[in-house]
């Protein structure tokens, strides 16, 4: 019986890791795709580019998530077949470590906002004044988030003040900081819209659909959770020498 719950857990964990690396092999072809066929990607979009620069840049991330996703099912589903203790103990290891990082990532984004606006405003806020109005690809990447979200900077149209945007359009700011059909997002254009923040605009949208996202966040933790268990299990056993 406890033979067969061992060969259970292992069948499961191969297949569990079988997808993920085949997930992470996915989201890493697709980010490798993206980044490097960028324009031809863009100009077959036509209208549609300004918004799909989003999904252009992203690819940086598709790469990054697709390889953590790749080495973490390769990790499991070599030690799970191979019955390797250190491999599955790797495998227990990443996963602890996106574990507490998501945990922590939530933590404060939601109960320490104050702390998660300075950690983006160190980080956002410079290239923001540097590089939106000279660099094409933060520039659309702005613009389609500041729209989308109705949203103005970081915490707002301050944020654009004395930026290379502002001095390269006189003294204005971009459209999306004051009210639909202002002639030029003057400082008391700006002032008067009062147009929210990025980053509090997030936060808003995010405690709307705190159901939603609570739920999500559950389900993947309590994957993640299953799966930590299942490895622990195995390298328990096989420890033992409970195998075969």
């Amino acid at each position: 019986m406890k033979m067969g719950c061992f060969k259970c857990v292992k069948v499961t964990m191969i297949i569990f890791n079988m997808l993920i690396f085949l997930s992470g092999t996915a989201l890493l072809a697709v980010g490798l795709w993206v980044t490097v066929n960028k324009a031809s990607f863009l100009s077959m979009l036509g209208p549609l580019s300004a918004q799909a620069m989003q999904f252009a840049n992203v690819g940086i991330l598709c790469i990054a998530v697709g390889l953590v996703l790749f080495l973490l099912g390769f990790l499991g589903c070599c030690g799970a077949y191979g019955e390797n203790k250190c491999l599955i103990l790797m495998f227990f290891i990443i996963l602890l470590i996106i574990s507490i990082a998501e945990v922590v990532g939530g933590v404060v984004l939601l109960a320490c906002s104050s702390l998660a606006k300075s950690i983006l405003m160190n980080w956002a806020a410079p290239a923001l004044k540097t590089q939106y109005g000279t660099d094409p690809d933060v520039t659309q990447i702005w613009n389609a988030t500041m729209t989308e979200l109705s949203c103005c900077g970081v915490t707002s149209y301050t944020d654009f003040t004395n930026s290379s945007y502002y001095t390269q359009h006189g003294g204005s700011y971009p459209p999306a900081c004051c009210t639909p059909g202002s002639v030029q997002c003057n400082l008391a254009d700006a002032e008067a819209s009062k147009v929210m923040g990025c980053f509090e605009k997030l936060l808003s949208v995010l405690r709307t659909n705190v159901g939603i996202v609570g739920g999500v966040a559950l389900g993947i933790f309590a994957i993640e959770l299953t799966a930590m268990t299942a490895s622990m299990y195995l390298h328990c056993k096989i420890d033992k020498g409970f195998i075969h």
